[in-house]
């Protein structure tokens, strides 16, 4: 007898092949029959008729790494059909990392990632922090390994070159981290201590990945018009001289000026790939997109006592008169303050407006008093169009990554609608195919990041399968309501067991840590 039974749904595989009718039998965590089963019997069986059966859908780019330990059960992905996050995100997250790294992430991701507290969990390495999964939460995860960690391991947060002893020290942070199940190597440039590293050190330290097939995946030194395509080039130097492959993570740039960068680079043997939310607004830290980096230096604790200074604040004032982002268009998504808090949803400009103060003097009482953790929704650069979504979605170097972030009274939309409004709204549009939009949310993800058994619906594989209304899956979150999940998933299976029943959540918590193959 199986475990479970998934009778009369339209199967799509996940391959990108067309879909057809099956049944799909599950046991002992494992798809185990695909086909017309017949009168086979199962101790449950779960009608679809009408409906779609695929694989779980993967987040190729998502800051989860904190959030799976405060909430467990997660709704914000199961209600979307999402049943494995790829978390150690943008060179700056929680493994490796000894007591001082993790704390300085914690307080400096803080505006994406949530400071939240994490009791009786503790961990130094990879392998402790993916143990840390095991059946303890709803979803699955894996993990790349951030350049700012181990950087910091080697040598703080140095703003220099680093030495060769550093380097010894770093590479051998990553090899560790691979050989106990990473995916690959993160890099966010925009970000201390990441940002102060070179093309030099990041190939080196991609060295290291590429025996293991392992992707680096980076937050790029700028996505605008000026800046994307010296930023691509850097990546596709890295991948070339390192001899591994590389994928660019929320890929928001004008598809017009950077497809045929992609194109070329493809044919000229540079293995790269990208994620996309389907958003024209980003979210991110307050302090990362109002402060010029020189400001940053010396990490959290000297950037806080320079915003105190008068002198620094007039210094300030140019910066702000000519922004490297579109400051009037950020509204204050996460404010952990008690005094700010009710500014949630504002945007900078009004809010300071609001408080009776100049905007330089109150961007910077407001880091101050949130500790630089402030997190923001932000409008992409005014060249890039609603147009660019479809065409970069389009492209078959495309996959699923929500860019999901679930801190804060008034959060990006995009954490609880991305991948339902991937299969909604953009499959409804005529954007993609529903073949297409599940390849492109499993298969294409798992692949790229070496999760073998996942992303497929076939016989031996794990049994991680979502089963939709095509016609009512939908997002629902606004820019206004954030937190609002997703509607017509009907059942999620990870591993084997529900997760989601006929719309209800369950209190199974099947998911795992994934190691690379």
């Amino acid at each position: 007898m199986f475990d479970s039974l998934i009778r009369g749904g339209r199967v799509i595989d996940g391959s990108g092949l067309p879909w057809f009718h099956a049944d799909v039998a599950v046991k002992d965590g494992r798809i185990a029959a695909i086909g017309h089963l017949g009168q086979t019997q199962a101790k449950t069986v779960i009608p679809a008729n009408g409906l779609i059966v695929c694989p779980g859908f993967l987040d190729a780019h998502v800051h989860g790494d904190l959030p799976l330990f405060v909430d467990p059960y997660h709704e914000p992905a199961v209600r979307q059909g999402v049943t494995t996050y790829v978390l150690g995100q943008d060179g700056v997250a929680f493994a490796p990392g000894s007591a001082t790294t993790q704390e300085y992430m914690r307080r400096y991701t803080a505006g994406f990632s949530g400071n939240f507290p994490t009791p009786g969990k503790s961990w130094n390495t990879v392998a402790e922090y993916l143990a840390l999964f095991d059946l303890k939460c709803a979803i699955n995860a894996c993990t790349l390994i951030p350049n700012g960690n181990v950087r910091m391991e080697a040598m703080g947060l140095e703003s220099r070159r680093a030495t060769g002893d550093e380097l010894h020290t770093m590479k051998r942070l990553v090899r560790e981290g691979m050989e106990q199940g990473a995916v690959g190597f993160s890099s966010g440039l925009d970000y201390v201590p990441s940002i102060y590293a070179d093309e030099d050190e990041l190939t080196a330290l991609c060295e290291e990945i590429a025996p293991f097939g392992g992707i680096y995946v980076t937050h790029m030194r700028g996505y605008n018009l000026q800046k994307a395509p010296p930023a691509l080039q850097e990546v596709f130097n890295i991948g070339r001289r390192a001899g591994c492959g590389v994928h660019v993570s929320h890929f928001n740039c004008v598809a017009e000026q950077t497809i045929p960068l992609l194109d070329a680079a493809r044919a000229a043997g540079i293995d790269v790939t990208f994620d996309l939310y389907c958003y024209l607004y980003g979210s991110t830290l307050v302090v990362m997109l109002t402060m010029p980096p020189e400001i940053l230096e010396g990490g959290i604790d000297a950037t806080l006592e320079r915003l105190k200074e008068p002198a620094v604040r007039k210094s300030l004032e140019a910066a702000f008169a000519n922004p490297r982002f579109p400051i009037e268009t950020i509204r204050l998504a996460s404010i952990p303050n008690d005094e700010y808090r009710h500014l949630e949803g504002m945007g900078l400009v009004e809010a300071a407006k609001a408080a009776g103060k100049s905007l330089v003097n109150f961007t910077c009482d407001l880091l101050v008093a949130t500790n630089l953790a402030a997190g923001c929704v932000i409008r992409h650069f005014a060249e890039r169009h609603e147009r660019d979504i479809p065409a970069l979605m389009k492209h078959p170097l495309m996959m699923g990554g929500s860019d999901g972030i679930y801190t804060g009274g008034k959060p990006h939309p995009r954490g609880t609608g991305c991948f339902a409004r991937y299969l909604g709204h953009h499959v409804r549009n005529g954007d993609w195919t529903l073949e297409e939009a599940i390849m492109k949310c499993s298969y294409h993800t798992a692949r790229r990041f070496g999760l073998r058994d996942r992303g497929l619906l076939r016989e031996g594989l794990a049994a991680d399968i979502v089963v939709f209304d095509p016609d009512r899956i939908a997002d629902r979150s606004t820019y206004e309501e954030g937190k609002t999940l997703a509607v017509g998933v009907e059942h999620v299976l990870v591993n084997g067991e529900p997760v989601l029943l006929n719309a209800q959540r369950t209190r199974a918590l099947p998911g795992r840590g994934l190691k690379r193959g």
